[in-house]
């Protein structure tokens, strides 16, 4: 499996080189490794997390904007109840996604193997949100205030961080969900995403 960066609308290309709390029914959340970055990786990285309002659209037409929407809104019914904030889910999942290089729905299918969608979903190893994020990121290239159960700031974080491994690994996505869950080398992970990827 491999991903290149063909996603990236032209004008969000980045410089990359890269309350109870529930926890996760995925039992295949795992952890991303704590690993020094280089000062520039780390530079880049803070840049791609700062805060940025999410547009109304980055859809290239109002048509495709409302068959993707209303289809993924159809299928993500059962994990997520509420219309609204469903509608919100996906906008954002959809412009986080884009805006880092990467396809909407393998970030749907990972959210899926990653948390079952729970906002709240905590992993045995700390790892939080939607796209499992583990705090330690937040010192190494985000800012105290940023909350990993915010909606956009995890969804922010997962993307780049998915993409930083993508790039370490020369566009090998089966490599970098191996990283991205702490299970490098295991082809469990990488196969369940892509299986849920494969639905969306």
């Amino acid at each position: 499996m491999r991903l290149t960066k063909r996603y990236y609308p032209h004008y969000l290309a980045l410089p990359l080189l890269a309350a109870g709390l529930l926890f996760a029914s995925a039992a295949h959340a795992g952890a991303q490794a704590y690993t020094p970055l280089s000062a520039s990786v780390r530079s880049m990285l803070q840049h791609s997390v700062s805060d940025q309002a999410v547009p109304n659209s980055v859809f290239a037409t109002k048509y495709e904007a409302d068959v993707w929407l209303n289809e993924m809104s159809r299928r993500l019914q059962k994990w997520i109840p509420d219309a609204a904030y469903r509608m919100d889910f996906l906008k954002t999942v959809h412009y986080e996604a884009r805006r880092a290089g990467l396809d909407p729905q393998m970030v749907l299918g990972l959210i899926e193997v990653e948390s079952g969608f729970r906002k709240y979903a905590v992993s045995s190893a700390g790892a939080r949100g939607y796209m499992q994020v583990m705090p330690f990121w937040v010192k190494e290239i985000g800012a105290p205030e940023h909350n990993l159960f915010h909606l956009r700031t995890n969804l922010r974080y997962g993307c780049t961080i998915l993409r930083h491994y993508l790039d370490m690994e020369n566009g090998n996505l089966y490599r970098a969900l191996g990283r991205y869950n702490g299970s490098l080398g295991s082809p469990e992970y990488p196969n369940m995403v892509r299986a849920a990827w494969h639905k969306y």
